[in-house]
Order: structure tokens, then C-alpha cells, then sequence
């Protein structure tokens, strides 16, 4: 059974990558839905997502937790670990949610370009958590 921090390797690369996917393809396109079949569109892709990103964040809030508690693990290496996870929890509940409520009620060019920005804060610490948990590993 692999280890604590095997898995919380395996959740941040997921997580990362699942993040790259929505700020370089899922976001962008949704500038190229037209009008009145946009909050359509945006509806059904709300929804749909939620299915991936629920368990993604439950499998990081977890492991990360784990990481957290791990004796074995050194106090940057913890610390690290629980803020690059605060960042990607709080840019999605404080930068993300709030943009996507406005976006739901019709096209908005400037909450699609902050919804963009809170995105890539996210996709910035998605990466640097992988990378971290990768080096986590390392002897």
C-alpha cells in the first residue's frame, strides 16, 4: 500500500493537472459561447465540473491533512503544504465563486478576465504543490 506521501503526490498531480486543463482550455472557451446560449452553457459546466473538483479537494483537504499531522515530515515541508492549500481553497471560495455567480446571470467580459486571474492564481499553486510533494519524497 503506498505511503502518505505517495498519495498526496498523486492527489496535488491531479489536482494540478485538472487545473491546467480548466485555465488553458475550460475558461478561455467560455468567451467563445455566443449570448443567449451562454448561461445555458454555463450552467451545465457547473455542473458537470463539480463532479471532478469535489472529490480533487476532498482527496487534497485529506492528504494534505496527513501530510500535516506527519511527524516524519520537516515544518517547512507541513507549513508549505497547508498554505499552498489555503491559497487554492481561498482564490476558489474569495476569487473563483464570486466570478462564476456573475458570469451565471449572463456574459461578463471583466468577471471572465478575474475569473481568469483567480485561476491562474490557482493553477500557480496546484503546480507548486505538486512540486512540493514530488520534493516531499525525495530523499
Amino acid at each position: 500500500m503506498p505511503d502518505v506521501l505517495t498519495v498526496h503526490l498523486m492527489a496535488t498531480c491531479a489536482y494540478a493537472g485538472f487545473q491546467w486543463t480548466i485555465r488553458v482550455v475550460a475558461y478561455p472557451q467560455l468567451a467563445e459561447v455566443p449570448g443567449p446560449a451562454f448561461t445555458t452553457y454555463l450552467a451545465a459546466y457547473q455542473r458537470r465540473v463539480t463532479y471532478l473538483v469535489g472529490p480533487l479537494f476532498a482527496a487534497l483537504v485529506v492528504t494534505t491533512a496527513l501530510v500535516a499531522l506527519d511527524g516524519d515530515v520537516g515544518d517547512v515541508g507541513r507549513v508549505l503544504s497547508v498554505l499552498l492549500l489555503g491559497v487554492v481553497l481561498g482564490a476558489t471560495a474569495f476569487a473563483a465563486v464570486p466570478q462564476h455567480s456573475r458570469l451565471s446571470a449572463g456574459w461578463d467580459a471583466a468577471a471572465h478576465r478575474r475569473l481568469l486571474t483567480a485561476d491562474t492564481v490557482r493553477v500557480v499553486a496546484a503546480t507548486l504543490d505538486a512540486a512540493l510533494a514530488l520534493a516531499l519524497l525525495s530523499p
